[in-house]
This record gives C-alpha cells, sequence and structure tokens, in this order.
C-alpha cells in the first residue's frame, strides 16, 4: 500500500511538472513573440525610410549608394528586402547579417507566404527559415508609400526557441529532482503513518494462528486507525467468547451423552436381564414371574420419564413460543400445598407469605401448566432429600426491587440438612446430582432442577438457592410481576331492562 500511495504521488507530481514546464514553456514563447513584434512595430517606419533611400541610391547613374545599417537600431540578425507586386524580389539589405549568401538562414518568402502576408499588412507573422532546423522567422510587409513596392522585414526565432527549451528543460529537472525527493520524504513519512495498519497485520496474522487472546492496540478514536481498531477488538471479543461458549456447549453435550446414556444404560440392562433370564426358563415360578415383572414395569416407567424429561429440555431449548396468560402464584402455591398433603401425608406443609404468615396475590404473565411443573418439581425435590418428618413451606408473595420494579415470588423452603455450598454451584445443571454414586434409592435423574431453571428462564424469570434459617434450603423463584387488571362490570340501565 506504501509503494502504490507513493507511486500515485510520484505519477501526480510527474504530471503536473510536466504540465507546468509546457504551459510555461507555451506562455513564454508568446511572451518573446510579441516582444519581437513590439520591436518590429518600432523600428519599421525608420527601416522602411533607410532602405527606400538606399534602394534609391543604388539606382544612381554614377553607382554610388547610402548603405544601412540596422544595427545602429538594435536589430542585430534582422533581415530585410523589398519586392515588388509580383513578390519579385529587387533589393536586399546590404548590410544584413542574414544577407542571401550561401550557408545564411533567411526567411522562405514564397507565393502563398507572401500573398498571406499581403492580405494582412503590418501585422506580424511566423513563417519557416530555409535552414532545415531553423526556428523560423517573425515578419510582416510593409507597403512603400512613394512607389509600387514592399518592404518585407523580419526577425529570427532563434532566441526565442533557445530561451524556451532552456526553461522547459530547467523546470522539468528542477521539478524531477523535487518529485524524487518529495518521493523519499514521502515514503518514509507514509510508512510511518501506515506503521498501526502494519500492526493490526501482525494482529490478524496471529489471531489467525490461532490465538484469539490477540489484540488490536487502542489508537485515538478520532482517525480510521482508531475507529478500526476498536471495531476489530469487539469483534474479536465476541469470535473468542462464541468459541469458548462453543467449547463449553460442546463440554456439556459430551457430558450431556455420557450421563443419559449412563442413566438409560440402568434400565436397559435391568429389562435385558430379566428378558434373558425368562428366555432361558428361570422365572417358571409364577411368584418369580410376577417380581420380574414387576421391577420391569418400574425400570420401563423409570427410562419413560427420563425420556420425558430430556424431551421437555429439548423443546425448552428451542425457545418455542408459549401461550402466556395471568397466572396467581398464590392459587398455584395452595394447589401445590393440597397436592402434597395427598402425595405425602406425613409432611407438614403449609402456605406462608414472604416475611408474613399471610401469603399475599402474586399474578405474572406465563404458562400456567409450566408454572405448576416448576412448583412440582421443586416440591420432588424438598421431598426426596430430606428426611421423613421434615416440614416445608411454600411463601408467595411481591417482592420490590430497585427503580420501583417488583417480582412475583415463590418460594420452597424445607428444614433438612441443605446442600453443600460446591453442590449448591451446579445444582441447576443436567444430570447433576449431589449423589455423585448414582444409586437409584432416590429415584432422581438429576433432570427436574434443570427443568426449573430453563422454564424460569424462558419466562424471563430467575431461580435462586439459599439457606433457610435454621437449616436447610430454599428455592426461590422469581418472576417478573403483571398485576391484574380488573374490568369494571357494565352499568345495568334498570329503566330500559326488561326482565324475563
Amino acid at each position: 500500500m506504501r509503494t502504490k500511495l507513493v507511486i500515485v504521488m510520484l505519477g501526480l507530481m510527474v504530471f503536473a511538472i510536466v504540465a507546468t514546464a509546457l504551459s510555461s514553456a507555451h506562455t513564454l514563447r508568446i511572451s518573446m513573440t510579441k516582444q519581437i513584434d513590439v520591436q518590429l512595430n518600432a523600428s519599421w517606419p525608420t527601416m522602411a525610410y533607410g532602405l527606400n533611400k538606399a534602394y534609391v541610391h543604388s539606382l544612381n547613374e554614377d553607382g554610388t549608394s547610402s548603405d544601412f545599417d540596422p544595427t545602429l537600431m538594435g536589430l542585430n540578425s534582422s533581415y530585410a528586402d523589398i519586392r515588388d507586386a509580383d513578390g519579385t524580389l529587387v533589393y536586399v539589405m546590404p548590410r544584413s547579417r542574414v544577407a542571401p549568401t550561401n550557408g545564411s538562414d533567411q526567411p522562405l518568402l514564397d507565393p502563398q507566404e507572401i500573398q498571406k502576408l499581403a492580405e494582412h499588412p503590418l501585422v506580424p507573422s511566423t513563417v519557416p527559415g530555409s535552414y532545415r532546423n531553423s526556428a523560423g522567422w517573425r515578419t510582416m510587409m510593409v507597403p512603400l508609400q512613394s512607389s509600387n513596392l514592399n518592404l518585407f522585414l523580419a526577425l529570427p526565432l532563434d532566441h526565442v526557441n533557445t530561451t524556451v527549451r532552456q526553461t522547459a528543460v530547467l523546470v522539468l529537472s528542477t521539478g524531477m529532482l523535487a518529485a524524487l525527493l518529495m518521493s523519499m520524504i514521502a515514503y518514509g513519512l507514509t510508512g510511518r503513518s501506515l506503521r498501526p495498519l502494519i500492526n493490526v497485520e501482525r494482529t490478524a496474522s496471529m489471531i489467525a494462528d490461532g490465538d484469539l487472546s490477540q489484540r488490536v492496540k487502542d489508537y485515538p478514536s478520532e482517525t480510521e486507525v482508531g475507529r478500526l481498531s476498536r471495531s476489530l477488538n469487539a469483534m474479536l471479543a465476541q469470535i473468542e467468547k462464541a468459541f469458548l461458549d462453543r467449547e463449553a456447549s460442546e463440554r456439556k453435550m459430551r457430558r450431556f451423552i455420557q450421563d443419559a446414556s449412563h442413566e438409560l444404560r440402568t434400565p436397559l440392562v435391568t429389562i435385558q436381564g430379566y428378558s434373558e433370564f425368562y428366555r432361558y426358563g428361570g422365572l417358571a415360578d409364577p411368584e418369580a414371574m410376577d417380581s420380574a415383572m414387576g421391577r420391569i414395569e418400574a425400570e420401563s416407567k423409570r427410562m419413560a420419564r427420563l425420556v420425558e424429561d430430556l424431551l421437555m429440555l429439548a423443546r425448552l431449548d428451542e425457545q418455542r413460543p408459549m401461550e402466556k396468560q395471568s397466572v396467581d402464584l398464590l392459587v398455584l402455591g395452595q394447589d401445590a400445598v393440597e397436592d402434597t398433603k395427598v402425595r405425602a401425608p406425613d409432611r407438614t406443609v403449609k402456605l406462608v407469605g414472604l416475611t408474613t404468615e399471610r401469603p399475599s396475590p402474586a399474578s405474572t404473565l406465563g404458562d400456567d401448566a409450566r408454572i405448576r411443573q416448576i412448583i412440582a418439581n421443586l416440591l420432588t425435590n424438598a421431598l426426596r432429600y430430606t428426611p421423613e418428618g421434615t416440614p416445608i413451606e411454600i411463601a408467595v408473595g411481591v417482592r420490590s426491587l430497585v427503580a420501583g420494579a417488583m417480582d412475583a415470588v415463590v418460594e420452597v423452603r424445607d428444614h433438612g440438612p441443605g446442600i453443600p455450598p460446591d453442590d449448591a454451584k451446579r445444582i441447576f445443571e443436567r444430570f447433576y446430582r449431589a449423589d455423585s454414586s448414582r444409586q437409584r434409592e432416590t429415584g432422581g435423574s438429576g433432570l427436574g432442577l434443570a427443568i426449573v431453571a430453563a422454564i424460569v428462564q424462558q419466562h424471563g424469570g430467575s431461580v435462586a438457592l439459599s439457606d433457610t434459617p435454621g437449616g436447610g434450603a430454599t428455592m426461590s423463584i422469581s418472576m417478573p410481576y403483571v398485576p391484574v387488571v380488573e374490568r369494571p362490570e357494565p352499568e345495568i340501565d334498570d329503566e330500559n331492562s326488561t326482565g324475563s
């Protein structure tokens, strides 16, 4: 880029120098030609008188002549002659330095040139010279009033051409030298100006080699390179984040596949084992057959629940649109309390408020069935991982946030052993269970809380885990609070109403 910029600049400078030289030469030629024309116009009356007198003396019978020297008038190297109306040469200035002798240059006044000059007397015109390399002559015709003769006065243009040529060469040589010097300076300055782009190029090369942590140096924001560096750094940050997210997603996917395979393999092995045992005749006893069928049915149901949970997470990951409606968490909490009393009659489950014993309505927009599933999963998790007889509270209410915003909140509080801090960080991950031995006594697959987190996220809310005062764990679900707008009942005009 630097070489191209300098070459383009040098080309423009050379073009400007050549154009300047040509225009200067043309202007100088016009100026010097006008000076010669001024000399011709100023000297022709005296020249006409002197040459006419010399011509008359040359015709005297005694042969005496009166020589006329034009150099006395400052007309060096001038040429003058007298011709008749037909253009025939009748007299030449005798002391002219360019008198018609062999080897001397003189203006070529052929009939065409003479005719042209005759049409515009006393008007200077340029005619060629007799030499091949002649610069030409500036001549004009002066009619002699005393006779039917014409005076042709001419000055050479050699000095004009020489001066114009020297001026053009001087302008070109000086300009080319200046252009060369400016190109060298421009090459250095351009390299210095493009140094940030070179740094960007080097950084891009390192990034192309796989080092996504590289960043372009920050430059002033008012420059193009500064704006480019900021855009590149922002783009690189997004790309690096995308790569890290992809790697994390791939790790989660591999772990998900491993966990799903492990979870599905156990019931499948159980079903396959009892099937092979039956095929080899090991279940001839009706009681053994009933026991085997019961185990196969239980494992099939557990596998079906696992598949349903996986399908639920897959649908949630697709972010399918939901049919949202106004949902009161207080109503859902009350229903969950009644259902839990039926499922676990030995447990004490009650509905309370967030800060008081009395719950308050907390409405939001969402999918009624999925929010019910959230509360059911949290209650199942609390029942499963707490000792028998441990009380559970469902707290419902509205919590104020900053800037006047409010959240509808439902909490499931247990008073069990709680969750260790290391497990609390990963409790909402898929297939994660605090029971790392994966024994089946609890019957959990590690997907219940992951489904809760996915559904809450789809509703624009958040889920959090905290310690219950006095011991235990509290699962808190927060969703945007949307108050229910009560529509006023239409007024009935008793006078216009009719009864049946």
